[in-house]
């Protein structure tokens, strides 16, 4: 299926302004979602805005916005009063600021969308600006869902992905962290030097889509055999925590697993001697 845009406008870079649609860049079909029912009759629970004082339930014809300046008193804010503040960010992305793509850090970024032209005259325009925004990020701001984001935009692939941004006022302090007060300063360098081999021995090319979600497959192959009707059968309990053990000690055994993991593979594909010929010294002819 056609991924759908959410929404419609222009990416403006100084002068130049291109007509864009924007797609979210993540779905939620991945994650297994359940309805709330009444477990007696098994009949799904209906949510109703209800009104305390009019005692009835109301409309969505009835319902205005309503700002709390003190408690249980409200100021009502019409769609009227909106319009007065929308800002150019409602219609245009407006890229102020460019910096290097690793200025951008992660600790920042909330949703992720991908920007596409909109129509063939944008195309050639879009391409250009991808391009020549290679290695770099634009920073501006976009009005989506009733709020105004500042965002990200860095080309990707054939296209240009757009990440929300969290406000630096929205990150917390490390500092309000108290337990990493007690984290020493230095360490010592023979187990910095163990706990670089155990990384080491870790590090490979990077796909994450060789990962899965255990849990959610989990939760489907429960669910798959409710419906089939068969006997579900449980699996072990959790595994205790696991025990705080001396650092050195832990490092070494760490090495020493990854060692060994590495050697028996090899141990387990060791070729057959072709037809006819002789097995090596020490190696024993295998029956057939």
């Amino acid at each position: 299926m056609a991924a759908r845009a959410t929404w419609k406008g222009f990416l403006k870079i100084s002068l130049v302004n291109i007509p864009i649609k924007v797609f979210p860049a993540t779905e939620s079909s991945g994650t297994i979602s359940f309805n709330q029912l009444h477990g007696e009759c098994q009949t799904r629970i209906q949510q109703k805005r209800w009104c305390p004082q009019c005692n009835r339930e109301v409309p969505n014809s009835e319902i205005v916005k309503g700002y709390e300046f003190e408690k249980g008193r409200y100021v009502i804010m019409s769609e009227e009063d909106f319009d007065q503040v929308r800002p150019e960010s409602t219609r245009v992305i407006d890229l102020v600021q460019f910096a290097d793509a690793a200025a951008i850090d992660p600790m920042y970024v909330d949703r992720t969308y991908y920007l596409a032209p909109d129509g063939g005259m944008a195309a050639d325009a879009f391409a250009v600006m991808r391009d020549g925004m290679q290695g770099k990020v634009g920073v501006g701001k976009l009005a989506l869902y009733g709020r105004e984001y500042l965002v990200a935009v860095r080309p990707h692939g054939k296209g240009i992905v757009m990440h929300t941004l969290h406000h630096a006022a929205e990150i917390r302090s490390i500092e309000a962290v108290e337990e990493l007060n007690a984290v020493p300063a230095k360490v010592k360098p023979e187990e910095m030097k163990l706990a670089r081999q155990v990384i080491e021995t870790f590090e490979q090319p990077l796909d994450l889509a060789n990962y899965r979600d255990e849990y959610r497959d989990g939760l489907q192959k429960i669910i798959d055999a409710k419906i089939a009707g068969e006997e579900i059968v449980s699996s072990a309990a959790p595994n205790a925590p696991p025990k705080v053990v001396n650092l050195m000690e832990a490092l070494k055994k760490s090495l020493d697993v990854v060692s060994a993991g590495k050697k028996r593979p090899a141990k387990a594909t060791a070729e057959r001697p072709a037809a006819g010929e002789r097995p090596a010294a020490g190696q024993k002819r295998r029956r057939a």
